[in-house]
């Protein structure tokens, strides 16, 4: 960042969001928040009941509930800075701040990315391996999953970030996107981007391919199960216990796969918002309702916390 002639360093960028679409402010501010509000009400509710209800103490609940951590942390990265936005004309968020947002983002982000994975797992070894499921899912293996699953994802989030801030930002301070995000950041820096851009092709490579390779290996393990299961009624009650997981899964890796599997050249603002939108807001919102309030168990156990839910 020395000897920068002619040049001012950046000391806050400006965000795009949906400026462009000067009309859409008010319904998108309505929209989001909804989202918002969905999104955090539900994940809070899912923290609670999995927290207070002995019933909900089996490993699939036990990653869902960190599940809802995530995101929770995730949509609450963004979208507040998102409602300002629309609100004000002026969308600024200076460099600290948007270190500090990349940070979180890329945390959760990975975090669900790596968690969902072992869930994955989780519903291989209760549907293929019904017998062995509580000696191989043990509390103690659970809880070395998770912990490994936040303590890399935060590694990772901190890799990037730390060679984020080495960067030079010198010319251009205006991030076509609602959120600081690693492709459009790059594209605003006047040093070189070789390091950022490895590290991200690693990350893709891992966090992306690897782990959605991981489920597919599962789900063909699972699929080839439940059709060796002679009842129809067997089939249908296996597949129900892994049907939202594959929801979900399609859903995120989709919106992901969309965002940051492609380099940082063929980067499209209107592309990456769309996705941006899916898994920031729109997938944390409805991870509540697909994963667990059509569950008949989180249902019990929500009426026996709140009686008034019975009527």
């Amino acid at each position: 960042m020395n000897n920068q002639s002619n040049h001012t360093l950046v000391a806050e960028f400006k965000l795009q969001g949906f400026s462009e679409h000067p009309r859409l402010r008010l319904p998108l501010f309505s929209c989001f928040l909804s989202l918002y509000a969905v999104a955090l009400g539900g994940n809070a509710v899912i923290i609670a009941v999995v927290s207070c209800s002995v019933n909900l103490r089996s490993p699939m609940y036990f990653f869902l509930c960190n599940l809802a951590t995530m995101d929770i942390v995730c949509t609450s990265s963004v979208l507040p800075k998102v409602l300002v936005g629309l609100v004000f004309e002026e969308n600024t968020i200076s460099f600290p701040g948007c270190m500090a947002q990349l940070f979180f983002l890329l945390w959760s982000v990975s975090s669900e990315l790596l968690l969902l994975t072992v869930m994955a797992y989780d519903r291989y070894v209760a549907i293929c391996h019904p017998l062995h499921y509580s000696s191989r899912m043990s509390p103690l293996l659970c809880r070395a999953l998770v912990t490994g699953v936040w303590a890399v994802c935060a590694l990772n989030a901190s890799v990037h970030t730390g060679l984020m801030v080495q960067l030079s930002f010198c010319g251009p301070n205006i991030i076509t996107h609602f959120f600081c995000e690693i492709p459009p950041l790059l594209l605003l820096s006047c040093s070189s981007t070789l390091m950022n851009s490895v590290m991200t092709v690693l990350a893709d490579a891992f966090f992306g391919v690897v782990n959605f390779l991981l489920t597919l290996a599962s789900y063909g393990c699972i699929i080839a199960s439940i059709l060796r299961i002679r009842s129809a009624v067997g089939r249908r009650r296996a597949f129900s216990t892994c049907s939202s997981h594959l929801l979900v899964v399609s859903v995120y890796y989709s919106a992901v796969f969309c965002a940051y599997i492609s380099p940082a050249s063929s980067y499209g603002p209107e592309r990456s918002k769309v996705s941006g939108v899916l898994y920031t807001m729109l997938s944390p919102s409805l991870n509540p309702i697909i994963y667990s309030l059509r569950n008949r168990e989180v249902k019990h156990a929500l009426r026996r916390l709140v009686p008034l839910s019975r009527h």
